[in-house]
């Protein structure tokens, strides 16, 4: 069940990383109480990488933290960061529409390679 943690908290981790990609203080303070009534949609479009940036984060928080119970933190920690890495080079690839090089999807495969070696390991 820790693995799934770990895998859930690493998606988590990548939502939040986009969120965060796309939040903005400047927008933020463009928020007041007129354009809310005003226009609602306006204003739920400039909070929710907001709202983003603070579920991702704590789910994220919270399912590694769950998985590095059963898991030694350098294994977690590693297999957490390079899910993530795969999973955000995922999302600029097919919603972003960024190229894939073939000297990045060795790299991946490496990766890859690396989380099976850590998961065989423990």
């Amino acid at each position: 069940m820790q693995w799934l943690y770990l895998i859930i908290a690493a998606l988590l981790e990548v939502g939040w990383i986009f969120s965060l990609k796309k939040f903005s203080f400047v927008e933020l303070k463009k928020v007041s109480f007129q354009l809310a009534i005003h226009q609602p949609l306006t204003t739920s479009l400039l909070l929710l990488p907001l709202l983003g940036y603070i579920l991702f984060g704590s789910g994220n928080i919270y399912f590694f933290s769950l998985a590095m119970k059963q898991i030694p933190a350098s294994t977690a920690f590693a297999i957490w960061m390079a899910l993530t890495l795969t999973g955000v080079k995922l999302v600029e690839m097919t919603i972003e529409k960024q190229p894939l090089r073939m000297i990045e999807l060795l790299f991946l495969g490496l990766i890859l390679i690396g989380i099976v070696g850590l998961k065989a390991t423990n």
